[in-house]
């Protein structure tokens, strides 16, 4: 396809510095301009880059694309493996190891299972630019749930060569985020082959999972770590209440105990949103903006965002640039509104260009960069 340019000027709106959301304020951002540069994918969920310069697209349908010198393979990386998709299961995230160069390794997030007895499963493989081989299942979450939503699925990993995965509640099993004798509602810490770090916070404690890092979570879907090891993250809340935590070893998050939500129903799930021993969050929205990704932008294109975290929101359509300030929030940026659609992720490409990813049937890869 060919790509076009629109250039946007003035397009964003500030919202005013508070831990909540507050209405828009009209207010110029940075000068940008857009290219689609894939669409007809299939509810697209992630996006990486590899060190040639090839670029990896998950479909939540259960596609791993390829995208090479600007345009889209037409033919799918074979040797996925199968995965389960109903209403928010499917293909997650898709990593390359931190040594693929040498080691040719990439790591896939998905739902696995049926409908009575799924999870999140984690498994890596040799990709030789065409299909996956050699493929290892290293670790399923459990137990296994009836319920197709709140799977987490998002990988990144730390300085130390770490692996995280975030992890959702299983929605009807909110409760079980409180219990760190499953996994449900947690981020795990596990070594590449997918064994427990010695390290791990709750290793050696009786009755607790060892690959347990945190817990206390309802539906993460964004993670980042920074070059010294500090862990960030984003999750939904029911109707109000998403989060960005800074995610201490051993924390606990306070799901469901502390939260800004409410329940779909209107009720109150608990009368907390502060509680003794539970991590407060750095940012919260309400209403909720249903946060799918989060990305610190550390690139040179657009100088004044460097430092600040970016949100795919998939409610609004829109993704939130949250200004950060000596690791404070400081205020938020509303971004891309006028795609008029649901945003699943957005990452920071090697030339600090952003790729926006489109959910939907007909979902899109944008590229935005300084407008000239």
């Amino acid at each position: 396809m060919k790509a076009i340019k629109v250039s946007y000027l003035a397009m964003g709106a500030l919202v005013a510095t508070s831990f909540a959301s507050v209405p828009a304020l009209a207010e110029p951002s940075v000068p940008y301009q857009t290219e689609v540069v894939a669409e007809g994918l299939g509810f697209p969920w992630n996006v990486a880059f590899l060190p040639d310069g090839t670029i990896l697209l998950t479909e939540l349908d259960g596609r791993l694309r390829v995208m090479r010198d600007g345009a889209l393979d037409p033919t799918p990386v074979l040797g996925v493996p199968p995965v389960y998709r109903r209403s928010q299961g499917g293909l997650f995230d898709v990593v390359p190891h931190p040594d693929f160069m040498t080691n040719g390794l990439i790591y896939l997030s998905y739902a696995h299972g049926e409908p009575d007895a799924n999870a999140t499963r984690v498994a890596r493989a040799k990709f030789d630019g065409a299909a996956l081989t050699d493929l290892e299942v290293i670790f399923e979450a459990a137990p296994l749930k009836a319920t197709p939503a709140h799977y987490g699925g998002r990988i990144a990993f730390a300085p130390d060569g770490t692996l995280f995965l975030t992890l959702g509640d299983g929605f009807n099993y909110r409760e079980e985020a409180q219990n760190r004798a499953n996994t449900l509602g947690t981020i795990v810490r596990l070594n590449e082959d997918g064994s427990v770090p010695s390290d791990n916070p709750f290793v050696g404690e009786e009755g607790v999972r060892p690959e347990i890092y945190s817990y206390g979570h309802r539906s993460p879907q964004g993670l980042f770590i920074t070059e010294d090891g500090t862990v960030y993250m984003n999750e939904h809340g029911p109707q109000g209440g998403d989060e960005i935590n800074l995610v201490k070893a051993g924390a606990n998050c306070g799901w469901p105990i502390a939260t800004y939500g409410l329940d779909y129903t209107g009720a109150r799930i608990s009368p907390f949103t502060r509680y003794e021993g539970v991590e407060e969050p750095i940012k919260y929205w309400v209403p909720s903006i249903a946060p799918a990704s989060l990305e610190l932008y550390t690139g040179d294109l657009f100088e004044a965002w460097r430092g600040d975290f970016l949100v795919a929101g998939l409610v609004p359509g829109d993704v939130r640039r949250v200004d950060m300030e000596d690791g404070q929030v400081v205020g938020e940026e509303i971004l891309f509104a006028e795609f008029g659609s649901r945003i699943r992720d957005v990452r920071m490409g090697p030339d600090g260009a952003l790729y926006v990813l489109t959910d939907g049937e007909d979902g899109k890869v944008i590229r935005v960069t300084p407008a000239d």
